[in-house]
């Protein structure tokens, strides 16, 4: 079987079950992603210790599920005082559940000041001097930002997009990974078509500047067409002219995240991050791009009112 086979055959399964994950929300989608930052940062420790350094893989893994976790916490405040006060308004219990969310989202700040305090506790009673100190704390301490805060911004849309079981949220969080996606395809096709200087052949001997911009392109198209087709029937349309800019920054976003982690796998000497997902590589591999996009995106949500 062919590799482009094999990459269309595994997303034609992938995306309808991340569709219908999306959709749902709740613990499901909280699980989803705190595996996917759990399977991310194991891929980067790997990198890391390619180049020899040797991060503390456990405490990092912990680190990066309790990322998305807290973050669905945080995100899901307002839907769980929706879902759980009307029914049960005068519960002690509801009540509780209700206001642990909002503890969280006053007290995180405070709580992740001590992240750095135990990270480098461990590395004091794990590494000797020798032993890359300060490169296995900087890496333990990077990967959960990368791997787990950063996806973490799909919750915060899919929650501020609309509680319980939506569409109109479904479709918001599917507007940054279609976009990306789609730029992803153009940015492959116009290299194949057009050709021409490399983008940064130290980095991605296989990327060209045509490229990039047909990559921008398909972004600014993808947007323009998501926003009536899909956003539109549920009532979450945005102006076209909004539309064709925000496609155009993610589009460029994107093609940073993935040059970004191309970097990584260049240091480490390896082509994927893994092996684990076929035809595609790793959970690295697969949403390099969205580590960037998914912040940015919802940064302009909340800038311009769409969210």
């Amino acid at each position: 079987m062919s590799n482009l086979l094999t990459r269309v055959l595994v997303a034609a399964v992938a995306i309808p079950i991340a569709l219908s994950i999306v959709w749902y929300g709740g613990l499901p989608l909280a699980i989803l992603v705190i595996v996917a930052a759990v399977l991310a940062t194991r891929e980067l420790f790997d990198l890391a210790e390619k180049t020899g350094v040797r991060p503390l893989r456990g405490l990092g893994m912990v680190l990066a599920a309790l990322a998305p976790f807290a973050t669905w916490l945080i995100a899901g405040a307002r839907t769980v005082e929706v879902m759980v006060q009307p029914a049960a308004s005068d519960s002690a219990g509801a009540r509780a559940l209700a206001d642990i969310p909002l503890w969280l989202f006053v007290q995180w700040p405070l709580a992740g000041a001590l992240i750095p305090v135990v990270v480098l506790a461990a590395v004091l009673w794990k590494r000797a001097p020798g032993e890359l100190p300060l490169s296995a704390a900087a890496v333990t301490l990077f990967a959960p930002l990368y791997c787990g805060v950063l996806p973490a911004a799909l919750l915060v849309i899919r929650y501020a997009g609309g509680p319980g079981k939506s569409w109109a949220a479904t479709w918001l969080v599917f507007f940054p990974l279609a976009v990306t996606w789609l730029c992803d395809s153009f940015a492959m096709w116009g290299g194949k078509m057009i050709g021409g200087s490399k983008l940064m052949p130290t980095v991605s001997p296989g990327k060209t500047r045509s490229g990039a911009v047909a990559g921008l392109v398909g972004g600014v198209v993808t947007a323009l067409l998501f926003v009536p087709l899909a956003l539109a029937p549920v009532g979450r349309a945005f102006p076209l002219a909004l539309a064709a800019g925000m496609g155009l920054v993610i589009a460029a976003v994107a093609q940073v995240g993935d040059l970004a982690e191309s970097l990584l796998k260049r240091a480490a000497g390896v082509k994927d991050s893994s092996a684990l997902i076929p035809g595609h590589g790793g959970v690295l591999d697969r949403l390099d791009s969205l580590y960037f996009v998914l912040p940015v995106t919802a940064l302009m949500y909340r800038a311009f009112g769409v969210l």
